[in-house]
């Protein structure tokens, strides 16, 4: 096999000058999407490139802090930046305690990526757990609580620094929309991952979005 058909795992240690983490590059990514627009009639074999030379099955995490309008409105932005700054602070040790790495912060979400659900579901917990240790910014402020989706299946990984996929979609869906605070939402797949694992879960109720896309969700028993 051909290096460059290989898929690409979390960056070890070390390993940012090898030729396969380049070769996941946004360079080289950018350059392929370049190449798309440039010849329409490469547009299927280079989709068929991007998935090759990106393309990984992985478990992916998208955390949501709540309570944005409250905080804001009683105590101004400076408050919530404030937590934004804790939640990191004990996220971002977490996940990488269970082997997964944050791949980008966005305001008060992170998204983040891990060999396995079990990983996942780890970091999750642990988050969680260490939260309920954060005081309140202020007396009258809200304890900081995230809502939490974890999917599992095919994403593009670029470069350890940004990720797509219909897993991160949905895993997105789960955790900004769907979970409540304090509550960890698996995808479908993420699901049946975890339970061919030993992990047990439950569906815990079913979206439909659009005229015929339905969106079931799962949490952990």
């Amino acid at each position: 096999m051909n290096p460059a058909d290989e898929p690409f795992g979390l960056m070890p240690a070390g390993a940012a000058d090898t030729p396969a983490i380049r070769h996941n590059s946004r360079e080289h990514f950018e350059a392929l999407l370049d190449a798309m627009v440039e010849c329409p009639d490469e547009r299927s074999r280079i989709a068929a490139q991007i998935e090759r030379d990106f393309g990984e099955v992985r478990a992916v995490m998208v955390l949501d802090m709540s309570g944005f309008s409250i905080t804001t409105q009683c105590h101004g932005i400076a408050c919530f930046l404030l937590m934004i700054h804790q939640l990191r602070a004990v996220a971002k040790p977490a996940v990488e305690r269970a082997g997964g790495l944050v791949v980008k912060a966005e305001a008060d979400n992170l998204y983040c990526m891990f060999e396995d659900v079990p990983d996942a579901i780890a970091a999750a917990r642990e988050i969680n757990a260490r939260l309920k240790d954060v005081p309140p910014v202020y007396p009258d402020s809200p304890a900081i609580s995230v809502s939490i989706g974890i999917g599992h299946g095919r994403i593009l990984n670029i470069d350890e620094k940004d990720m797509f996929g219909d897993e991160l979609n949905i895993a997105s869906k789960l955790g900004e929309d769907l979970a409540r605070p304090g509550q960890i939402l698996l995808t479908e797949a993420a699901s049946a991952r975890a339970k061919a694992l030993g992990i047990d879960t439950r569906e815990c109720g079913r979206d439909t979005h659009g005229s015929s896309l339905v969106l079931a969700r799962f949490e952990l028993r």
